[in-house]
């Protein structure tokens, strides 16, 4: 056996001490307290731009960042605002209004965590979340109940903001109705002289929440009128798409509301391979108001959803820190409206 020679092990990197605050002061000519006052952007103490440049430029150069678990300790909490990830598929407009949100939270000088737990629910995941000791939880969807919010707040989590179709008690909730983008989208077909209306219903696991609510709209909309409606369930594929359509002449539809844009595509797509024309055989009307529908041909009639603006679930967040005390509101901030284009 030939034995390869081993190579002799690179010398060891030289130990560098870690910067402190200190070194911070020293090479931008100030105090301890003013490189305090300038990285914890502190508002009670008036300090110059150009001090405020030079601790920055000096911290940079020694590669100093201020230590987080100290600083929580002369605060009395932490700057950490925990996200869970949200257990269902998220689309474009969702995740915009995410980035939106930690943009404006990290202009308030927080951190923003996403906690990524699969098969967490309820009090199990608020236990979990606690551990982390963030100063706020916002929780997309369902699932948090009163006994979570408190095993939050006894955990030190000043605030608890929920974005759910149901208030909770002692969070604050933003109140995400999708009744009302159903609503719109079946009224618009009533009013453009459609009466045998389908309704995409998505298979994928955890869109329930979103879908029941919208064909319940559809239903309001339609009620009092000669209008039927029509389930059909369809997993987000190809294959299941056009299956739908092959028995779209059988089910005798001259209009579907798709959900969404993205599953409106797909049920255009499949029809047209079919021979069925939209909108002169089939309305077609998706939600979410994406690009992309702009594009298609004929283009994509679809419900405007307006979400909540982040910078003010950011300010709501930064009001409930810094008040504890501050009762828990809830807010109706789900909006919706048709835009009429040529597929309906």
């Amino acid at each position: 056996m030939v034995q390869i020679p081993k190579e002799p092990a690179p010398p060891a990197p030289l130990q560098r001490s870690v910067p402190t605050s200190a070194d911070v002061a020293r090479l931008a000519g100030v105090s301890r307290a003013t490189v305090s006052y300038v990285l914890n952007n502190t508002s009670a103490v008036r300090i110059s731009e150009p001090t405020r440049r030079r601790v920055h430029e000096a911290a940079k150069e020694l590669g100093y960042v201020p230590h987080a678990a100290a600083r929580s300790l002369r605060a009395g909490h932490s700057r950490m605002v925990l996200m869970p990830t949200p257990n269902v598929p998220i689309g474009p407009l969702y995740s915009q209004f995410i980035n939106d949100l930690q943009w404006a939270l990290s202009r308030l000088d927080y951190t923003v965590v996403q906690y990524g737990g699969v098969g967490l629910r309820g009090d199990e995941a608020a236990r979990a979340w606690a551990e982390l000791r963030p100063v706020a939880v916002i929780v997309p969807g369902e699932g948090l109940g009163p006994q979570g919010v408190a095993i939050l707040k006894r955990s030190g989590a000043r605030a608890v903001v929920t974005l759910s179709p149901e208030p909770v008690e002692g969070a604050h909730v933003l109140l995400l109705d999708h009744g009302v983008v159903g609503e719109s989208a079946g009224r618009h077909l009533v009013e453009r002289g459609h009466r045998r209306i389908g309704v995409v219903v998505p298979e994928e696991p955890g869109l329930g929440v979103f879908s029941q609510p919208r064909l319940a709209g559809v239903r309001r909309a339609v009620r009092g009128t000669e209008a039927t409606i029509t389930e059909l369930p369809l997993a987000y594929d190809e294959e299941a798409a056009g299956r739908l359509a092959a028995r779209w002449h059988s089910l005798g539809l001259d209009a579907v509301f798709a959900y969404n844009d993205e599953y409106a595509m797909l049920v255009m797509r499949a029809l047209r391979d079919v021979g069925v024309r939209v909108p002169d055989d089939t309305a077609v009307v998706g939600a979410d108001d994406l690009m992309l529908g702009r594009l298609l041909r004929p283009r994509l009639s679809t419900v405007h959803i307006e979400l909540p603006s982040g910078r003010d679930l950011a300010e709501l967040v930064d009001r409930a820190v810094r008040d504890p005390a501050m009762v828990p509101t809830t807010h109706d901030v789900l909006g919706a409206r048709i835009v009429h284009r040529e597929s309906s």
